[in-house]
């Protein structure tokens, strides 16, 4: 049996495993602070005035809110939010406390938590790259996929913060495996030309994931419950194996159901046919190549800016404009079609400029530096944004902005590199973009600690050229190291 076009098969269960990573790793996000907005009819409560608090008529029984937490419609109804999700189903945030406190101590805890997740993620990226390198792209994606959805699904168990912390490390172990490997499959299965635009359809799947967890996500808790969503979404992990190992039986090279005329479109258009590609290189050697920290540096300064959305676009949404789970849900994916949409024009445009002659080195930066220029005006009007469709709309830019510019970030792995050295670099690059997520997550708490999300978009837009400079600054020509 032939296949016309193998690669994009494999390609699309590569894009099919990543929106079930991006649904597992939102999971948490959307179900910590989850409240839900309650409107009444006016003859359906009263206020007492010795108390200072009113009494609604509910179908599970009468329900006291504080005067300060209820607001009175003008045609005389009134509404009132409940306040739940994990943080408060588990006890770990103070119930009694002011809503201010109570708005600090989740997301202090939601940072921790985070924390631990993103050193367990950056510990998984430096060892994946190598893992697959050693094992290559069909066992490591199993590992990867079978290890997050099994700790996701686990997740329904979790009793407090250190066993859901526990949990999250797991996952975090998991999850970083397809970045590096996703590299390493895009190097083996696609010619120079099409890379950056496999890297953008992969990068795509990883923005639609964040489009459809805000909707799913809420949608299961609804009706389910968190430890119920967490079993479900963590099964489709483990199911996604099936397919996976069924189809990617080998490389390009020797798959048995790949035709003459692809494996020879892809292996020709290959630079590492000219050169060796079969010595792996150590850690030490990578990190004494100047190049290589065009895509270590440049990933430690624009990585944050995904992470930070990632995080803590539904706490900004929650404290800036008051919107329960509901209206996070009818909102929060649509930064996300944004990322999408330019991730794979990121890889596009990289693409279209090598097939009309110009240098892989002129293409990957002329697209870093386009999507540059978009990203940082959406942080400034993002700032400056007075209502949560304009703030997602301009979120849709910046996120816009960072896949064009990352889809190239991460297709320099296989341009510096070849073969056993691919993962490797680009298990370096996510390591670097994990440490410096840590850090910028550590500081969201603090800059926003007032309600004012002003410099958590200052910082968003400062990481920028930092990242492009140290591209340009220790890239240089954008080659084949031939060593």
């Amino acid at each position: 049996m032939k296949i016309k076009g193998l690669r994009w098969i494999v390609l699309t269960l590569i894009a099919l495993v990543t929106i079930i990573n991006y649904l597992d790793r939102g999971t948490l996000n959307y179900m910590w602070v989850a409240n839900t907005k309650v409107a009444c009819a006016p003859g359906d409560y009263t206020f007492d005035e010795d108390a200072g608090c009113y009494v609604f008529n509910t179908e599970s029984g009468q329900v006291s809110m504080p005067a300060d937490e209820v607001t009175i419609q003008p045609d005389g109804s009134a509404e009132y939010i409940v306040h739940g999700g994990i943080a408060k189903d588990l006890g770990l945030i103070d119930v009694k406390a002011p809503l201010e406190e109570q708005q600090r101590q989740a997301k202090s805890l939601l940072a921790v938590i985070t924390m631990f997740f993103m050193v367990a993620y950056g510990i998984s990226q430096l060892v994946s790259g190598k893992i697959y390198d050693k094992i290559g792209t069909r066992r490591g994606f199993t590992l990867s996929a079978l290890l997050w959805g099994g700790a996701d699904a686990l997740a329904s168990l979790a009793a407090g913060l250190k066993s859901l912390t526990f949990f999250r490390v797991m996952l975090g172990l998991g999850e970083a495996g397809p970045w590096p490997g996703t590299t390493k499959s895009n190097a083996e299965w696609f010619p120079q030309k099409e890379r950056a635009l496999a890297q953008g359809i992969f990068g795509a799947a990883a923005s639609a994931g964040s489009v459809i967890a805000p909707i799913l996500i809420p949608m299961l808790f609804l009706a389910f419950g968190w430890r119920v969503t967490f079993v479900v979404v963590g099964s489709l992990g483990i199911l996604w194996v099936i397919p996976w190992l069924i189809i990617n039986k080998k490389g390009p090279k020797e798959h048995p159901w790949i035709t003459d005329e692809e494996r020879e479109y892809i292996l020709t258009g290959q630079p590492e046919c000219r050169v060796s590609c079969d010595t792996a290189k150590s850690w030490g050697t990578l990190l004494g190549e100047r190049k290589n920290y065009a895509v270590i540096l440049g990933r430690f300064f624009l990585d944050p800016i995904w992470w930070m959305f990632v995080t803590w676009l539904p706490i900004y949404l929650i404290e800036v404009f008051g919107l329960d789970i509901k209206q996070i849900a009818m909102s929060a994916w649509v930064p996300y079609v944004g990322a999408a949409i330019g991730s794979v024009a990121g890889g596009w445009f990289s693409g279209l400029l090598i097939n009309r002659g110009k240098s892989v080195n002129f293409a990957r930066k002329a697209a870093m530096v386009t999507g540059g220029c978009v990203i940082i005006p959406g942080m400034v009007l993002a700032a400056m944004a007075s209502s949560p469709a304009t703030a997602v709309i301009m979120m849709a830019f910046i996120l816009g902005g960072y896949q064009f510019v990352m889809t190239n970030i991460q297709t320099l792995a296989s341009d510096l590199q070849t073969g056993k050295a691919v993962g490797s670099l680009a298990g370096l690059g996510g390591a670097a973009a994990v440490a410096g997520t840590i850090i910028s997550i550590l500081f969201i708490p603090y800059l926003t600690q007032s309600g004012d999300w002003t410099m958590f978009f200052v910082l968003g837009a400062a990481l920028v050229p930092a990242s492009l400079a140290s591209i340009f600054l220790f890239g240089g020509r954008i080659e084949q190291q031939n060593k």
